[in-house]
């Protein structure tokens, strides 16, 4: 089969460094986790290189993704983050990460790592999808449905169905390199 690299990537060093690199590989790591929940919702209605070349501004002025510290983050902490025009000045947002970040500490003790509880959307493991061309792969799944259903009930913010899917492709739980990409 001839090698045929996901094209979406593009020519940008930081897209296809993520491409070759992170894209549906499995992630399980708490932290790691979070942080890409997090860029996942900020990402909605905006462009994933959009976000990819804030990643560090949003480490910064994230706390490096700590969960204690965001979940304590009070009102002058929001507002000075919407006043940090190197990340996504999006009020409900960022008032997103704090609830969620509260809330995936609760999910951390009721399973013994978030890590535990998201992977048993995939049953444990990476679904392989084979597309062989970007149209084919979705931009969400019975997976992610039923992902984002149970986030939804459990309080969790920013985390419908198509953002589900996003960060179930960050996390590796899908794979959705084309057919012949040499990173599948």
């Amino acid at each position: 089969m001839e090698n045929k690299d996901c094209n979406w990537p593009g020519d940008d060093i930081l897209m296809r460094e993520y491409h070759d690199n992170e894209w549906g590989v499995p992630l399980h790591d708490d932290k790691k986790l979070f942080e890409f929940m997090v860029l996942d919702a900020f990402q909605a209605g905006l462009s994933w290189k959009t976000i990819l070349h804030k990643r560090e501004n949003f480490r910064r002025a994230f706390d490096n993704f700590d969960l204690k510290k965001i979940a304590l983050y009070d009102e002058p902490k929001i507002l000075e983050l919407m006043q940090d025009a190197s990340i996504i000045r999006n009020q409900a947002k960022i008032r997103a990460t704090v609830i969620n970040a509260r809330l995936f500490m609760d999910v951390q003790k009721e399973f013994g790592s978030f890590d535990k509880y998201i992977w048993q959307f995939t049953g444990g493991k990476t679904i392989m999808n084979h597309p062989k061309e970007n149209s084919q792969i979705p931009a969400k799944s019975a997976e992610s449905d039923a992902m984002s259903k149970d986030l939804i009930k459990r309080g969790f913010k920013f985390v419908g169905s198509t953002i589900c899917y996003a960060f179930m492709q960050a996390a590796g739980m899908v794979n959705d390199h084309l057919e012949g990409c040499q990173h599948k």
